[in-house]
């Protein structure tokens, strides 16, 4: 995959929008004499009302759950905004048709079932960044131009770069992006923990858990299921547990997952109003992992879990492994690895950042020659998967320590 540099800009994390107006009008801005038409058909934006029935026969995605529990109660009085000024956001909720079916054959629905995608259908998703190397690096596009389905969560965004292995993206056309009275429509404003919840009533000083995050050498090193692991086991030593996922790509596998394998609360970024976390800027990822952490613990578990998308060389994930507001939130890491160098390579990046690493796991166990290489050249356990699931082996996770380094 040939690496390239996206555009520095970043997209606004919780835009204001303006009040609309009644739909179905037509507003812009004119400049000079003489340029007036060419000026106003540029910054000419249309708002069309879009009927209940259209917006219910729509396929909803896992990111658009909270916006599809909203139409299931009334899905009067909205429009699409459309036409050559409107710039969407990451967040921005945008009906669109799919033309063309490429890698993602199916949407995942707000109940994580797998829709087949059909030619012509129309799709409720989100724009959002996409970093995901055995996948897309994708980014939001400055214009209702066609674009791509990038995840089957339901994010969409241009493609920069993909991965060899895998299809094109499926393509779809933006119709509109979804609006009401109140402006356009973005995950944020809909999300639990999104910047306009009102926060709920909590205990006065709910005991502190063990706080445990799970990092990896890179995308499908087996954070997840090691996430899903350690819950069952610590379910099985009869401990309450709470997980979350601050990071990554929106989508309901890893959550449903951490709830079979026994969290009684499962919280993950698109909770806090975001479809992705790629380019939220390290403010934001600070937040949503601190905040994600006091959630979890004011339900009074006895262990939280929380997995940390993409590899420590991230940028953002690098980031947060050294933030003191990490360092204190957080009692051990857990690192998942595909083979042995990227444990060893992973431990020096931990090291560095002066965390505790109770264990080495993930895909590196499923060979047992690769698991033995990592142990000859690692000073702390290397532990099978699925052997987390043993209350035992989960326990001795509280007491594996190892810090070297300090902090950043």
């Amino acid at each position: 995959m040939t690496a390239t540099a996206l555009p520095t800009t970043a997209n606004a994390t919780t835009p204001t929008h303006d009040i609309l107006g009644d739909s179905n009008d037509t507003v812009g801005t004119t400049s000079a004499p003489g340029s007036a038409t060419r000026s106003a058909a540029r910054t000419a934006t249309t708002r069309e009302p879009v009927t209940p029935a259209r917006l219910r026969k729509a396929f909803t995605a896992y990111t658009t759950r909270f916006l599809a529990d909203a139409l299931e109660s009334s899905a009067e009085g909205y429009h699409l905004e459309h036409g050559a000024g409107v710039v969407p956001r990451a967040g921005d909720v945008v009906l669109a048709r799919v033309t063309d079916i490429g890698k993602h054959t199916r949407l995942e629905s707000p109940v994580s079932r797998r829709r087949l995608l059909f030619p012509g259908q129309e799709i409720l998703v989100v724009y959002g960044d996409r970093y995901a190397p055995d996948q897309f690096l994708a980014q939001v596009p400055d214009s209702l131009a066609p674009t791509h389905l990038v995840a089957a969560g339901g994010v969409a965004a241009d493609v920069i770069d993909k991965h060899a292995s895998i299809e094109s993206a499926t393509a779809i056309e933006p119709i509109g992006l979804l609006g009401d009275r109140h402006g356009r429509l973005t995950l944020d404003r809909f999300a639990p923990f999104g910047s306009h919840a009102v926060p709920g009533a909590r205990p006065a000083t709910p005991p502190r858990p063990a706080v445990i995050a799970v990092f990896g050498s890179s995308m499908n090193s087996g954070k997840s299921t090691v996430v899903g692991s350690i819950v069952n086991g610590f379910a099985g030593a009869s401990m309450t547990v709470a997980a979350g996922k601050s990071t990554g790509t929106g989508a309901g596998n890893d959550p449903n997952q951490f709830r079979d394998a026994g969290a009684g609360t499962v919280l993950d970024f698109t909770d806090f109003g975001h479809p992705t976390t790629f380019r939220l800027g390290h403010e934001r990822i600070r937040e949503i992992f601190t905040r994600m952490v006091d959630e979890l613990t004011a339900t009074g578990p006895d262990v939280v879990v929380i997995e940390v998308a993409d590899g420590v060389y991230q940028s953002e994930t690098r980031r947060l492994l050294e933030d003191p507001a990490f360092h204190a939130r957080v009692d051990r890491v857990v690192f998942a690895s595909q083979d042995a160098l990227g444990a060893v390579a992973g431990l020096q990046v931990l090291d560095a950042a002066g965390v505790m690493t109770a264990a080495v796991t993930g895909v590196v166990t499923s060979s047992p020659l690769s698991a033995r290489e990592a142990a000859q050249v690692l000073d702390v356990p290397v532990i099978d998967t699925f052997a987390l699931r043993d209350p035992a082996t989960a326990l001795g996770l509280l007491s594996n320590n190892r810090r070297v380094g300090t902090a950043s």
